[in-house]
């Protein structure tokens, strides 16, 4: 059995992200060239993509799915950028196209968010709380309004006093 590299690897995932964008433009009814003015990009750049020669970014893939009126979420697990997996993947895929940040703090951002749900996993496979389950929530304040709710309901005063 032949292992691919990593270059043979990112080739495959190259062309099959070009197929699926070809096959969502051609149902959509839309030319290459019509798609690339929606997405921002270049008609020539477009087409690379399509037949797997260029790998596109997170942000060029936004792009495109914009224009094509489908979820950022679909192209990025087709093009390998992201797992489909538990979690927030509108999180992840709003961390993905942040251009304020770059592609090393993007990729930071989602292995400690992903660390954590694993983390999270853990602890409740083992029965145990998680930490941050546990600690109240700050937002919440230190009322006790559930805590007085609770004991009024569960010792009713009778009617008329």
């Amino acid at each position: 059995m032949i292992v691919d590299g990593p270059k043979e690897q990112a080739k495959r995932a190259s062309a099959t992200i070009g197929e699926f964008i070809r096959e969502q433009r051609e149902q959509a009814e839309v030319s290459v060239r019509q798609l690339a003015r929606l997405a921002g990009v270049s008609n020539p750049y477009l087409s690379q993509i399509e037949r797997g020669l260029r790998k596109p970014s997170a942000d060029i893939l936004a792009q495109i799915a914009k224009g094509l009126r489908i979820s950022a979420e679909q192209l990025y697990i087709r093009a390998g950028i992201l797992e489909l997996r538990d979690g927030d993947p509108e999180l992840v895929a709003a961390i993905l196209t942040d251009e304020g940040l770059g592609e090393r703090q993007k990729q930071v951002l989602i292995d400690i968010y992903e660390s954590f749900h694993r983390e999270n996993a853990q602890a409740l496979a083992s029965g145990v709380a998680s930490v941050a389950a546990a600690q109240p929530d700050p937002a919440e304040g230190s009322d006790n309004s559930t805590a007085v709710a609770h004991r009024t309901q569960s010792h009713p005063t009778p009617a008329g006093k």
